[in-house]
């Protein structure tokens, strides 16, 4: 079975933006990209058939015009394109089922204008089962040549985020910085203004050794990846958010367990896909 890449096309500059970001990495991870395009169904009475065969027939253009572009960037990637019908969100979602990567715009054709994340997106960091990225509207965030940030619970890791973060440095700059956010439990961030400092510091030496320890074994298994541990006394998602102002890409998990909310992102994630800088992986996680 082909490996591959999967993109979210459609007519936005957003989607073409995406798909320029995952053509170089479908190149840096040796797969084929496959341009995937929703279009109404006639089937199911949205639209006449009519309008809908025209809609198809818009699409064969788009993706046809956005392979063409694609291709020219990047020629050494091997590409492919196909329309589904549905739904965007639902299309993508049944298209990803055997990806190795999903690859969207942070908006798309539809939508209100004040919007930084669409829903098509946010469906699919939500609910696809393979990782997706969503890139954001201008086309300097997508830095491929920065530093990969992933967001580390060290007191409850979990395992895929983190291999996927070190894997993508690994295939950009080699340089990971893995951001452990912690707060003073049950106590409103401002108190620790109030802790006194040798008390601080023991706390933090604390944190930094649960890093350390998460950290330990993907270094061995990435020992040409230089790491940067940044253990930081401040809320997650702010935390997030103020290291993607230097990454080309930011690493988060999202869960996927009975306990958790079905189908929803969590508050840290849902924060940081709307005001990173930068191109943000959702990775599930059990």
């Amino acid at each position: 079975m082909t490996r591959f890449l999967m993109a979210g096309i459609d007519a936005s500059r957003e989607s073409l933006v995406a798909g320029e970001w995952a053509a170089e990495e479908a190149g840096r991870r040796g797969l084929e990209l496959r341009l995937v395009l929703a279009v109404p169904d006639p089937a199911d009475g949205i639209a006449e058939p009519a309008f809908a065969l025209s809609w198809q027939r818009s699409g064969e253009e788009v993706l046809g015009r956005a392979e063409a572009a694609l291709a020219a960037r990047r020629p050494g990637v091997a590409m492919s394109s196909v329309q589904v019908t549905g739904s965007a969100p639902a299309a993508l979602l049944s298209a990803a089922r055997t990806a190795e990567l999903l690859v969207v715009g942070a908006r798309g054709d539809g939508g209100f204008d004040g919007l930084v994340v669409g829903s098509t997106a946010l469906a699919a960091a939500s609910r696809a089962p393979c990782p997706v990225v969503v890139v954001p509207r201008p086309p300097a965030a997508a830095r491929h040549e920065a530093e990969v940030a992933v967001g580390v619970d060290a007191r409850r890791a979990a395992e895929p985020p983190v291999e996927f973060a070190f894997d993508a440095a690994r295939l950009h700059t080699d340089r990971l910085r893995a951001v452990h956010a912690w707060a003073l439990t049950g106590a409103p961030p401002w108190t620790a203004l109030a802790v006194p400092e040798e008390d601080r510091a023991a706390w933090e030496d604390e944190e930094v050794q649960r890093l350390s320890d998460v950290l330990r074994e993907p270094r061995e298994r990435y020992p040409d990846v230089s790491v940067l541990p940044d253990v930081v006394l401040l809320h997650p998602a702010h935390a997030l958010v103020h290291a993607s102002q230097r990454a080309g890409l930011l690493v988060v998990g999202r869960r996927t367990s009975p306990r958790a909310a079905e189908q929803r992102l969590g508050p840290v994630a849902h924060a940081v896909l709307h005001h990173s800088h930068c191109p943000v992986a959702v990775v599930p996680h059990g």
